[in-house]
C-alpha cells in the first residue's frame, strides 16, 4: 500500500480491553447525485458572491478573491473547450504541474466535462510519466511550461502508444486556447454530460508514489471524494465551516491529500482556497494570505520548528529550547484530570510573548489548526504545537481511501495517536495487527491490475461490526470487504488509531527482537541537523541507522554552535559533528527498549532525495532502493560492533 501513513510511538503494551473495531455513522446522507460538479454546483446554490478562490496578484502581490459564481462560469468555459477538442466523457486528461490555480480548474473542468482527471508529479521521469499515460490512455495532458512540454511531446513522438496523445502547456496559455475553441460548444451539451453522472462514476486515477515496484493507479470515483468530503465539514467544522475559513495550499495537487484538501473547501460553505507554487515564497505567501487552517506533511512542521531552534543562538537559543520545553509540559498537562498548574500557565503565557507569537506568524498569525498526514509527526511536535497555541489534528490515511480515514478533533485530540475514523468510516484490527479499512472514501480498484485490487482487500464476516456503522451497512452478504493497509497499530479503549510501523518494514534482528523503524527515524530526524534516517538490522545483531545532514539547517546550526561553516561532506567527518548526532540518537533511543536502540550509525556524505531515486514524489523513503545502493556502508556498521 502507499500513502499518507502517520506512526505512534512503537512498543506500548497491548490493551486486552482496547476494542478491535470502531467506527463513525455518517453526519450527512449520501445520494448519487453527489459528483463534483454537483458539489460546486451546489457551493455557488448556497453562497454565489461569497469568495471561493483567492489568487495571488503577478503585480504587488496581492490576493484577490474569486467568488465562487466566477470560478464556476471559468470552469464550464473551460469544460467547454475540452469537449471542442474532442474529449469524450470517460476520457482521461493529463495535468502536470505544480500546485496553482490553472490546476484547481482544470480538475473541476474536467468533471464538468465527464472526463477522468490522471495527476504526473512535476518531478516525474520521462520513464514514469510514460508509464502513467499509456497505463491510463491519456488523450490530452496540460502541463506547466517549456521542459514538461518538450518532455511529452518527445514521448510522444517516440512511442506508437502515445502517438494521439496531445500536450498543451500553461506557459503557451493553455487555458486561454482551451476558453477560445470551446465557445462554439452549447451550454445544454455541458449539462447534459453532467446530468448523466453519478457518484460511481470515475473521477481520476491517482497512481501511488511507488516505493516499491512500479506505481500503481487507484480509481477513485466521485462519491469517495465528495460523500467523504461532505462529511468531513460537518465532522470538523471548526476548521472547514467556521467563519473566515481560509487554507493555503501548498501540497502537491498530484498527491491526493491536496486533493481532498481542494474539494473540502468546495464543499464547504465559505471556505477559500489559495495556492502557493513555490515553497521558496511559502513564508511570505502564509504571511499575505493570512490562512487559518494549514495541511501539510510532519516535515513541514519538523523545519519550522528546526529552523527556529538553528537560528537562535546564545542566551536566544536557551530561551527558546527551555519555552519549547514549557510548551510541550503544558501540552501534556491538558491531558490530565488536574490540567495546567497556575505556575506552568504564567511560564507558558510568557512565552507566548516572547517566542510562540512569532512562531504563529511564521503560519500567517491567523492559523489555529494544522492537519498533519503523510508520515509520522511524532508526540514531541505535536506537544510543542499545541503548548504553543496551534492545534495540530493528526490523521492517517492512503492514496486507497481517498486521503484521510481518521483524524483527531479539535475538541478530541489524542497526541501520539491518529484519532478516530471519519464519518462512514470503519477501521478494524486483523489478528497480525494489520489495520483494515472499508468505508465511503476506499477506492474501487487498481486500475487495469486485477491481481493486485484482489490483493489489497479481504472479505471478514460482520460479527464485530456495530450496528449502524459503515461496516455493518455493507452490501456483501457473506460480510464486509475491507482494505488492508500494510500498517500496524492498535485502537485505544476509545477506539483512537495509533499506527506503529509499517508490516512490510519490520526488521527482525538476528536475536528475533521484532522492531518497527518509524519511532526511531521520527524521533532522529527531529534533530536540525537531521534529514533522513534509515534505520537497518534485519538478521543483524542490533539495530543500525544510516543518516543524513539537512543541507539547509547545517549553516544555521554551525553558526549558533560557534563552528566554521563546511559542506555536508566534511561535516559528516567532523568529531564535533558527530558528537551532536551522537548525543541525539541516546535521545531517540529513550523511547524504547535497549534491544530496540540504534547501537552503531554512519553519517552519509549526501542526502536522499527524489532526484537520486531515493525518495519518492510525496517524499516517502524508497526503503529497499536505499538498502541496496548503501549495502557497503550497512555491512560496515557492524564492523564497528
Amino acid at each position: 500500500m502507499s500513502e499518507e501513513t502517520a506512526y505512534a510511538a512503537a512498543g506500548a503494551p497491548a490493551d486486552v480491553t482496547a476494542p478491535k473495531e470502531c467506527s463513525t455513522p455518517l453526519l450527512v446522507p449520501l445520494h448519487a447525485a453527489m459528483t463534483a460538479p454537483w458539489a460546486l454546483a451546489e457551493r455557488v446554490r448556497t453562497n454565489p458572491r461569497g469568495p471561493l478562490i483567492a489568487r495571488k496578484s503577478s503585480v504587488g502581490g496581492r490576493w484577490r478573491d474569486m467568488s465562487a459564481q466566477a470560478f464556476r462560469d471559468q470552469v464550464r468555459e473551460v469544460a467547454a473547450g475540452l469537449i471542442a477538442v474532442g474529449l469524450q466523457p470517460g476520457d482521461a486528461l493529463g495535468i502536470m504541474a505544480h500546485t496553482c490555480y490553472e490546476w484547481t480548474l482544470l480538475d473541476f473542468a474536467a468533471w464538468e466535462a465527464g472526463l477522468v482527471v490522471v495527476p504526473i508529479y512535476e518531478t516525474s521521469s520521462a520513464e514514469q510519466a510514460r508509464w502513467i499515460l499509456t497505463d491510463a490512455a491519456v488523450r490530452l495532458v496540460v502541463v506547466e511550461d517549456q521542459p514538461m512540454e518538450t518532455m511529452l511531446s518527445a514521448l510522444a513522438a517516440e512511442d506508437p502508444v502515445l502517438a494521439d496523445l496531445r500536450v498543451l502547456s500553461l506557459a503557451r496559455e493553455a487555458v486561454t486556447e482551451l476558453i477560445t475553441v470551446g465557445k462554439e460548444v452549447r451550454p445544454a451539451e455541458l449539462d447534459a454530460r453532467t446530468a448523466r453522472m453519478t457518484s460511481t462514476d470515475l473521477a481520476t486515477i491517482v497512481y501511488t508514489s511507488g516505493t516499491t515496484g512500479r506505481p500503481k493507479g487507484a480509481e477513485l470515483t466521485h462519491g469517495n471524494l465528495v460523500h467523504l468530503c461532505v462529511n468531513a465539514c460537518a465532522h470538523v467544522p471548526e476548521v472547514l465551516e467556521a467563519p473566515g475559513t481560509r487554507t493555503l495550499l501548498f501540497l502537491p495537487l498530484a498527491h491526493v491529500l491536496g486533493r481532498f484538501v481542494q474539494m473540502a473547501v468546495v464543499c464547504s460553505s465559505a471556505g477559500v482556497l489559495g495556492h502557493a507554487p513555490n515553497v521558496k515564497n511559502l513564508v511570505t505567501d502564509l504571511a499575505s494570505f493570512r490562512p487559518t487552517f494549514v495541511p501539510a506533511v510532519p516535515r513541514v512542521f519538523e523545519k519550522i520548528y528546526n529552523a527556529a531552534d538553528a537560528r537562535a543562538t546564545g542566551a536566544k537559543q536557551k530561551v527558546f529550547r527551555l519555552a519549547a520545553k514549557t510548551a510541550i509540559a503544558y501540552s501534556r498537562a491538558l491531558d490530565t484530570p488536574a490540567g495546567p498548574s497556575r505556575g506552568l500557565r504564567a511560564q507558558r503565557a510568557a512565552f507566548d510573548r516572547l517566542v510562540f507569537s512569532t512562531l504563529r506568524s511564521l503560519l500567517g498569525g491567523h492559523v489555529t489548526h494544522v492537519i498533519s498526514g503523510g508520515g509520522p509527526l511524532g508526540e514531541r511536535l505535536g506537544h510543542f504545537y499545541r503548548g504553543a497555541g496551534v492545534t495540530v489534528l493528526e490523521g492517517y490515511g492512503l492514496t486507497e481511501t481517498s486521503a484521510p480515514c481518521t483524524v483527531n478533533l479539535p475538541d478530541a485530540v489524542r497526541i501520539g495517536s491518529v484519532g478516530l475514523p471519519l464519518p462512514g468510516t470503519a477501521v478494524r484490527l486483523d489478528d497480525d495487527g494489520e489495520v483494515l479499512i472499508s468505508g465511503i472514501g476506499v477506492f474501487r480498484g487498481y486500475h487495469n491490475n486485477p491481481e493486485a485490487t484482489a490483493e489489497a482487500f479481504v472479505t471478514l464476516p460482520d460479527a464485530a461490526a456495530e450496528p449502524g456503522s459503515a461496516a455493518a451497512s455493507a452490501p456483501e452478504a457473506a460480510g464486509t470487504r475491507w482494505l488492508r493497509s500494510g500498517d500496524i497499530g492498535s485502537l485505544d479503549a476509545d477506539g483512537f488509531l495509533h499506527i506503529t510501523g509499517r508490516k512490510k518494514e519490520l526488521i527482525v534482528t538476528a536475536g528475533g527482537k521484532n522492531v518497527a523503524p518509524a519511532v526511531l527515524e521520527d524521533r532522529l530526524r527531529g534533530h536540525p541537523l537531521v534529514s533522513q534516517v534509515l534505520v537497518v538490522g534485519e538478521n543483524r545483531p542490533c539495530i543500525g541507522a544510516l543518516v543524513t545532514l539537512d543541507a539547509e539547517m547545517l549553516p544555521l546550526w554551525l553558526s549558533s554552535h560557534g563552528l566554521p561553516d563546511m559542506d555536508p561532506i566534511d561535516a559528516a567527518r567532523d568529531p564535533r559533528v558527530r558528537a551532536a548526532l551522537e548525543r541525539a540518537v541516546a535521545r531517540a533511543n529513550e523511547a524504547v527498549s535497549r534491544a530496540e536502540s540504534i547501537r552503531t550509525f554512519t553519517v552519509l556524505p549526501g542526502d536522499f532525495t527524489e532526484a537520486n531515486g531515493l525518495l519518492t514524489p510525496s517524499l516517502k523513503m524508497r526503503r529497499a532502493e536505499a538498502t541496496k545502493r548503501f549495502a557497503k556502508e550497512i555491512d560496515e556498521l557492524y564492523t564497528r560492533v
